[in-house]
């Protein structure tokens, strides 16, 4: 099924929110600062990429009939989403270069994610600064690599709506059944046993090792070993999709609609808007909103920056639809297990006056040009600690805001960039 088409509101003059800036306010008000205010650039990770990556595929997968849905099918897609991201950000072959030798591959914010991530500050958007060289070496890699057959900040006091956490659904075996029976595809068959079996693991390759989390990171090789550090990363990513495999069957699935861009205005000017991976759609009219994850399922202190996300949009889905989300479903593909959270319009209605004390905080520390840092276990994962006052930086001049009436809207906002920015701190 073709992605459904973007939904986009006529944009209000006053400010926005997406989840993911609402939370970096929340987290710390001087990292909102550096990536909305002075839109700082960052430098994606390699898990941060290999998340895109993953994200890339599943929305190409669910392009394919039902029965082909495979987890071979699946890897396959790896290399040519991966060719697809290096034409939008050549900068990302920049990754897997000499780091002794080579650039670092930084991107910039686009301009347009800032439009539909930020709020309304009417700066101007820096340009992009790619990185060209490696991706010969990552050419001869997608070539090699190719399968031969058909990837914990505290939270302010909770409100009283953030009572209900996040919970384990049941194991894949429940799942599967929800799904079929709610969320049915189309004359999707019934898999055989032997047609959804899991894809093995890679073989260990030398250039990887496994990090933190227990995926395949890169590591640093010998010179002249670009070819097997992409290798290693596109072996990681297939890692990641036998998780998916092992927590839901595609075959039994058609969603209503991929990588959807939903918002909505509250408050008379405030406009919400955030991207969804998938939302499904039962016969009888039930929502269900699902986000991959390609970390691990989250530890108590994360668990409140997820559930953020999720109310966040279940509230742009029932002001736009008319329908409380049945169902709001992160897939954690590492852990291979799946967290529901059912949300209620009585509390949807108290985080909407949350979001808009939040952005009313916002504005006020814009007028008083007064974001503080708010030192936490996250800092270690922030890219602007030579900048920060707790690590004896100095942040830069404030910029000049241009009037809020003075806003013009963006085109269309691109996922991409946004989702290069998904990690702990978002």
């Amino acid at each position: 099924m073709i992605p459904a088409a973007r939904r986009r509101p006529e944009t209000p003059p006053g400010p926005s929110l997406s989840p993911s800036r609402a939370a970096d306010f929340k987290t710390c008000p001087l990292l909102f600062r550096f990536r909305t205010i002075d839109k700082l650039p960052e430098t994606p990770s390699a898990d941060q990429v290999r998340g895109t990556l993953v994200h890339a595929v599943l929305e190409r997968l669910f392009d394919l009939p039902p029965v082909e849905r495979t987890p071979e099918a699946a890897a396959a897609l790896v290399a040519p989403e991966w060719e697809r991201l290096l034409q939008q950000e050549p900068a990302l072959a920049g990754l897997f270069t000499e780091p002794t030798s080579a650039p670092t591959a930084v991107l910039a914010p686009d301009p347009a994610a800032l439009a539909a991530e930020a709020d309304a500050t009417g700066l101007p958007q820096p340009a992009t600064n790619p990185h060209a060289d490696g991706q010969a070496a990552t050419r001869d890699a997608l070539a090699a690599n190719r399968p031969q057959q058909p990837d914990p900040a505290p939270q302010p006091a909770a409100a009283p709506d953030d009572k209900q956490q996040l919970r384990p659904a049941p194991g894949p075996t429940t799942a599967a059944d929800t799904q079929q029976h709610l969320y049915p595809a189309a004359d999707a068959p019934d898999p055989t046993a032997d047609g959804n079996g899991l894809q093995q693991p890679a073989p260990a390759i030398p250039a990887a090792r496994a990090d933190a989390t227990g995926q395949l990171a890169l590591v640093d090789v010998p010179g002249g070993a670009e070819v097997a550090r992409i290798a290693a990363f596109l072996a990681s990513a297939r890692n990641l999709l036998t998780g998916y495999f092992a927590v839901e069957d595609p075959q039994r699935l058609q969603p209503a609609e991929r990588e959807t861009l939903i918002s909505t205005v509250i408050g008379d000017e405030l406009l919400l808007r955030g991207y969804i991976d998938r939302l499904d759609v039962s016969p009888a009219g039930d929502m269900r909103v699902v986000d991959y994850k390609t970390g691990g399922a989250p530890r108590e202190a994360f668990e409140g920056r997820a559930l953020f996300q999720l109310k966040f949009y279940a509230l742009v889905l029932w002001r736009t639809r008319g329908v409380v989300p049945r169902v709001l479903r992160l897939l954690y593909l590492k852990d291979a297990e799946v967290c529901d959270y059912s949300p209620e319009a009585g509390e949807l209605e108290r985080f909407e006056r949350t979001l808009v004390a939040l952005s009313e905080a916002i504005e006020r520390a814009k007028r008083d040009r007064d974001f503080r840092p708010k030192p936490s276990r996250l800092c270690g994962w922030c890219s602007h600690q030579a900048l920060c006052p707790q690590f004896g930086g100095t942040p830069p001049p404030f910029p000049e805001l241009a009037p809020t009436g003075a806003f013009t809207a963006e085109p269309e906002p691109d996922r991409l960039a946004s989702m290069l920015r998904d990690g702990p701190l978002g």
